[in-house]
């Protein structure tokens, strides 16, 4: 239960922070395309931290909850930097 929960809180969090650096930087051509992008990179971060949410719990957390949900935060905050620090600026366009 917890996989899917964090995978989707940090897809959420990743587009929302996203959103937020395109909007400050004036990337993409309107709100309608950035907002499919954001669909798109949003569901594709939550997939990828529900796994690594899924893992964790499954693995880590038959010894230690508080270990493996700790693991688990830091890793989607990791995963989450590393998808802003990416597409914050396509194109290497500087703001």
């Amino acid at each position: 239960m917890a996989a899917p929960v964090g995978g989707l809180a940090t897809g959420v969090l990743g587009s929302v922070l996203l959103a937020a650096a395109w909007r400050a930087c004036d990337v993409g051509v309107n709100g309608a395309a950035n907002g499919l992008a954001l669909i798109f990179y949003g569901a594709l971060l939550a997939i990828i931290s529900a796994v690594w949410w899924g893992v964790l719990i499954g693995y880590v957390g038959r010894w230690n909850l508080a270990v493996a949900l700790l693991g688990g935060t830091v890793g989607a905050a990791v995963i989450v930097w590393i998808f802003v620090a990416l597409l914050h600026v396509p194109n290497g366009y500087r703001c």
